[in-house]
């Protein structure tokens, strides 16, 4: 069997493959260390818009100015997408991208190729065997395909002189069960060497790679900590303990622990690679992982959003990642907007507190609720906010489906009706509420837009200060006071999509005059809690 490493092809989702020269020639002499076959040392692309490091192109002139150990064989990746799609022809783009393998750094070329690419691909391979390469085919996302399809697939191989067939299981999804079955499915067909990469979502990632070179899988995939897109892969430092009997080579386990506790184990603390129950439930519903990867780097994306956000993808299409469709289930409210209260009967010409999480609220209480028992203004609290003392609030607003549920006995427990759009809730969220006084205020998500009316809201987002604005504006209040919306640190994200959200209620003709009266970073007229009271 052989051993190929992809730690810095693979790992380089995460930092741009952009990797120290240090770490690269530690690296590469570990990798001798433990006798991989192969290390793939990063993708060769056609791509120059963005910054990437010297991994993303990993030209041999690059590879030729490390201190590359003798004898290590080394590898890239090229994505088929790139070559099938190019205005030149493929021939024309391989010429650019490689010398003949006599002058080159390089000996094998893998393509990673998704299956309605595969047979426009497989004569790229014609190309780079005559220049002198080892070839491979990645073919991904064959864990949802029929065992018709996948000898269809390898049938479409013998046709040419690839030296490896792998199948990598893209969505983290496959079984030990799967995993053979589709080894099968090939072995009746494809007679020549097999291969296979592993992700790691559901933790099946070292026992399926195990299960396959039992069942004849000749090439396995790994990488130093798992590092790689997502969950990650199948851990290189464990699979060379498992294979050791199979592969008969030397394997120095101190370096190779060495260089994790040196290199890896940081970027592992400061990245977060690595499976966990989000890409747990990826795997499972064959959603692809860089759903889960965009939302954990993106601090706007609570718990609650990540879940929901996975709720609405197992039921689509979503084994190929599309930002658009992530930035669109993140908001829940796309139906006609449903409701049968009207904040008017409750609010009209009167001043609106509306009571953030921030720690203002608790750092400020005792003004605050001097404030409200002064002024009385309606009491909004969002989610379930209880910093203040339980009778100075009129009601609660909270509108995420999955917040709802988490917090379904908190707010059983409060006293206060809980405006949310009851009509437009799932129904476990509703039986979940029990009998909680319930204010039915609907909403829908359009972007850009703030519309108010008598019983339901269109709004740019489902945020709950967005609702929460929404029913103020409805009830016609005199104006609104806000406390608890502290903000965020200087340059997260969170900051920028709430300024966007308050200028947009601002531009609105109907929008009410604001006013934080605790302190807040976000980009709205502040006053003093001290100086109302």
């Amino acid at each position: 069997m052989k051993f190929l490493d992809c730690t810095l092809r693979d790992g380089g989702y995460y930092n741009a493959w952009d990797f120290s020269a240090e770490l690269i020639e530690d690296y590469l002499q570990t990798m001798q260390a433990i006798s991989a076959d192969y290390v793939e040392l990063g993708f060769r692309s056609l791509k120059i818009d963005g910054f990437k490091g010297a991994c993303a192109y990993t030209t041999d002139s690059f590879i030729q100015s490390l201190n590359v150990p003798v004898g290590l064989k080394l590898g890239v990746m090229i994505n088929a997408s790139e070559l099938v799609r190019h205005e030149q022809s493929m021939n024309t783009e391989l010429k650019r991208l490689f010398a003949p393998a006599i002058s080159s750094p390089i000996t094998l070329v893998r393509i990673a190729c998704h299956v309605y690419e595969f047979e426009q691909a497989l004569p790229a391979s014609l190309w780079l065997k005559e220049q002198g390469y080892e070839v491979g085919f990645n073919l991904m996302q064959v864990a949802d395909r029929s065992p018709e399809e996948i000898r269809a697939l390898a049938m479409l191989a013998t046709a040419y002189p690839l030296d490896v067939l792998y199948f990598a299981d893209s969505m983290g999804s496959m079984n030990t069960g799967k995993t053979l079955e589709v080894i099968q499915a090939f072995r009746t067909v494809w007679a020549g060497e097999l291969g296979i990469h592993m992700h790691d979502n559901m933790g099946l990632a070292l026992a399926n790679s195990v299960a396959a070179v039992q069942a004849g899988v000749t090439w396995v995939d790994g990488t130093l900590t798992g590092m790689g897109r997502g969950p990650g892969n199948a851990k290189t430092e464990y699979l060379v303990l498992e294979l050791e009997s199979s592969r008969q080579a030397p394997c120095n386990i101190t370096a190779l622990l060495k260089v994790i506790r040196k290199h890896f184990k940081p970027l592992q603390a400061h990245y977060g690679w690595g499976s966990n129950p989000y890409y747990y439930l990826a795997g499972k519903y064959a959603i692809h992982p860089s759903y889960i990867q965009e939302m954990l780097a993106d601090s706007r994306y609570s718990d609650e959003d990540i879940l929901a956000v996975i709720e609405h993808l197992k039921t689509e299409n979503s084994n190929q990642f599309n930002l658009n469709t992530l930035n669109t289930a993140r908001h829940f409210y796309k139906a006609e907007p449903v409701g049968s209260w009207r904040p008017l009967d409750l609010i009209q010409g009167r001043e609106v507190l509306i009571l953030g999480t921030g720690p203002g609220v608790k750092a400020h209480g005792l003004a605050l609720e001097n404030f409200i028992r002064q002024r009385k203004p309606f009491v909004i609290a969002l989610n379930t906010q209880k910093a203040l003392a339980d009778g100075l609030i009129d009601i609660r607003a909270a509108c995420h489906p999955v917040r709802l549920l988490a917090d379904c006995e908190e707010h059983a427990r409060l006293r206060h009706p809980l405006a949310t759009p009851v009509s437009m809730l799932p129904a476990d969220v509703r039986e979940a509420l029990g009998d909680k006084p319930l204010l039915d205020f609907g909403l829908s998500v359009k972007a850009d837009t703030f519309e108010f009316h008598d019983h339901y809201a269109l709004l740019p987002t489902s945020l709950v200060i967005a609702y929460a604005l929404a029913i103020a504006t409805s009830g016609k209040a005199k104006c609104i006071f806000l406390a608890g919306f502290d903000g965020y640190g200087e340059d997260d994200p969170r900051n920028q999509e709430m300024n966007r959200l308050f200028k947009c209620y601002a531009d609105q003709a109907q929008s009410l005059a604001i006013a934080s009266i605790t302190p807040t970073r976000y980009q709205i007229p502040e006053s003093s809690v001290y100086a109302l009271i």
